[in-house]
C-alpha cells in the first residue's frame, strides 16, 4: 500500500525564502547555518539548525565541545556519519551513531559536553549530521530537564516510489514518531532516487527542506544543496529530485511570539537570559561528570 500520496504534476505551490547558509570553518570543520538567518529566524519551533561537516578526522583528532549550558530549548542532534558521545549535568553518558536521536530538554537548565570518543579519536573517522535546536513553548521554558535516546530502529520508516523517509519527530504521512514533544512539529530524512517526487502535505501552517546533498526542483525552480527552502503556508508542494538527494523536512506551528537568542539560551524573555548568564558564570547549572573544563561565557 503506497504511503505517499499522489504527485501533482501541476502543483504550483513555490518558495517563500531562500536561505544560503552562513558557512564558518571551525580549525578544519566547516559548519553550515541556516537558522537563523537574516532572512528567517524561526521555522515552528525550530530557532537553530546547523549542518555540520562532511570532516575526516585524522587520527587524533576529533569534536571537542566543552561542557556548556542551555535554557529554554531542546536540542537534537541527528547524524548522517559517524558518532559524538554525549554527557551533561544530569549524569548521562551516551553515543549517538547515525540515524539516531538524542532529544535533550533544557528547560530551566542544563549542562552538556558533545565530544569525541577515546577509541574513533585513536583510528580516525569521518563526521556529518544536523545539529538543531527547538524553542520551548512559553509554558513549558521552565520545564525540568531531561533527556531521552531513541535507536535508529525505534523511529518510522518507509519507502514508496523512488523515495524512502524516516521520520524522526512529529506526525507527517501517517506515521508518527515516538519523540515526546512540547510542540506540533515534525523532521523527517526523506532519500530520493534520480526522478522521484515527494508531495509535502500542507498540513504544518509552517515548512521547510534542507538540501542535504544532490539538487531538487520545485515547482520548475532547480535548487542544488546546502539551501533551506521556506515555503509559502497551504501551499501545494512537490520536490522532485534532480539526481540522488537527501532532503530534510522540517516545521510545525508557529511559535507564540518572538524568541532571544543569546549564546546558548533561547527565552521569551531577555531578563531570563541576563539570569542564566549570571547562573553560569556562577557555576549554578551543575557539573558534567567526567569532563572537568568548561566553556567561558563570552563577552
Amino acid at each position: 500500500m503506497s504511503w505517499l500520496p499522489p504527485a501533482d504534476p501541476g502543483a504550483s505551490g513555490g518558495i517563500l525564502i531562500v536561505v544560503e547558509p552562513s558557512s564558518k570553518d571551525l580549525g578544519g570543520f566547516r559548519v553550515r547555518r541556516a537558522l537563523p538567518s537574516v532572512q528567517r529566524r524561526m521555522v515552528g519551533p525550530f530557532v537553530f539548525l546547523d549542518h555540520m561537516g562532511p570532516v575526516i578526522w585524522q587520527p587524533g583528532q576529533g569534536l571537542d565541545v566543552r561542557p556548556h549550558p542551555h535554557i529554554g530549548l531542546a536540542t537534537l542532534t541527528y547524524l548522517t556519519e559517524g558518532s559524538i558521545f554525549h554527557r551533561d549535568s544530569l549524569g548521562t553518558e551516551q553515543a549517538i551513531l547515525p540515524g539516531e536521536v538524542n532529544w535533550m530538554t533544557a528547560g530551566r537548565g542544563i549542562a552538556h559536553s558533545e565530544r569525541t570518543e577515546a577509541g574513533l579519536r585513536a583510528e580516525g573517522h569521518a563526521l556529518e549530521g544536523i545539529q538543531s535546536w527547538l524553542a520551548l513553548p512559553r509554558a513549558h521554558e521552565e520545564t525540568e530537564p531531561g533527556f531521552a535516546h531513541h535507536a535508529t530502529a525505534d523511529l518510522p520508516s518507509v519507502a514508496d516510489r523512488g523515495v524512502s523517509l524516516r521520520l524522526v519527530v512529529g506526525s507527517l504521512y501517517g506515521q508518527t514518531s515516538p519523540v515526546a514533544t512540547f510542540s506540533e512539529t515534525f523532521y523527517a530524512d526523506a532519500t530520493m532516487a534520480a526522478g522521484a517526487s515527494l508531495p509535502l502535505p500542507p498540513d504544518h501552517p509552517e515548512r521547510a527542506a534542507y538540501v542535504l546533498d544532490g539538487a531538487i526542483e520545485i515547482a520548475g525552480e532547480r535548487f542544488e544543496a546546502h539551501r533551506l527552502l521556506v515555503f509559502r503556508p497551504g501551499d501545494a508542494i512537490t520536490l522532485t529530485a534532480l539526481a540522488d538527494t537527501r532532503v530534510l523536512l522540517l516545521g510545525g506551528e508557529p511559535m507564540d511570539g518572538p524568541r532571544h537568542l543569546w549564546w546558548n539560551f533561547v527565552s521569551s524573555s531577555q531578563d531570563r537570559i541576563d539570569a542564566a548568564k549570571a547562573d553560569w558564570q556562577a557555576g549554578r547549572f551543575g557539573t558534567v561528570a567526567g569532563d572537568d573544563e568548561f566553556i567561558p561565557l563570552p563577552p
